[in-house]
């Protein structure tokens, strides 16, 4: 029981505005987290329709302040369980053999996690 005020009300029983069941805040956060999770798709479909270069730019910006990172792997060794192979470039240069030549379609990461794998060209060791 708990205390009573002037106004002989149970001040224990009166809730505030700051008082939350806990299942409620379970689902508020459940319903913010996907919000987070469709306006960040809605973000990389606007990302793959804009024609405008500074568009572009202030989106991936403003992904990147939530935590969503481009990803142009150009230069990084190839790897398929990061990068989705478009193509491939021929190369004689030994060293550039499974170096990632160029990112076709940017990527995304979600901090960790990967939301899109980007589209890469990739230098092959060219056959004599």
């Amino acid at each position: 029981m708990g205390w009573f005020r002037k106004d002989g009300t149970d001040s224990g029983s009166v809730a505030s505005d700051t008082d939350v069941h806990p299942l409620q805040q379970v689902s508020d956060l459940e319903r913010a987290l996907a919000d987070r999770q469709a306006l960040i798709r809605m973000c990389l479909y606007a990302l793959d329709r804009a024609r405008s270069g500074g568009v572009v730019e202030r989106l991936e910006e403003g992904l990147a302040a939530i935590g969503v990172q481009a990803l142009r792997p150009d230069g990084e060794r190839f790897d398929p369980a990061r990068h989705e192979a478009g193509g491939a470039v021929p190369t004689e240069d030994p060293a550039l053999d499974g170096i990632v030549a160029e990112t076709e379609v940017t990527g995304f990461a979600d901090h960790d996690r990967l939301l899109r794998a980007p589209i890469v060209t990739v230098y092959a060791k060219k056959n004599p």
